[in-house]
């Protein structure tokens, strides 16, 4: 299988390489693969950033039992547990978008060496 790192920094040479075995139905595949793989390296940012927001109002809601502030507590809580949902569903869609990268990757071949004569 082709890393995905050269993947997304060669896409036009991988391109060139099915064309060059003749499976030309699977050229937009690597399209395919490179919009799946930018999906979900946004959704890792996006769930660090939830990641960091939860943090921040977790220490928050110590800081308001110290105080005694309960109703401010329990807001922040609440805000929190919606963090909480909106970064499993975040995982889930992470997860599908990951899995359809590794299934289309599977089915792109592999780089041809150059010393490889080009077929009829």
């Amino acid at each position: 299988m082709i890393d995905i790192k050269f993947l997304r920094e060669n896409p036009d040479d991988v391109k060139e390489n099915i064309k060059k075995k003749f499976q030309m139905h699977k050229v937009d595949l690597v399209d395919q693969v490179i919009e799946l793989d930018k999906k979900a390296r946004e959704l890792i940012v996006k769930g660090d950033e939830l990641r960091q927001s939860r943090n921040l109002l977790s220490k928050e809601i110590g800081n308001f039992m110290r105080e005694g502030k309960k109703e401010e507590a329990e807001d922040t809580k609440a805000k929190v547990n919606a963090i909480n949902e909106e970064l499993v569903q975040n995982e889930k869609l992470e997860t599908e978008y990951r899995e359809k990268v590794n299934s289309i990757m599977m089915k792109i071949p592999n780089m041809m060496h150059e010393s490889v004569p080009r077929g009829k």
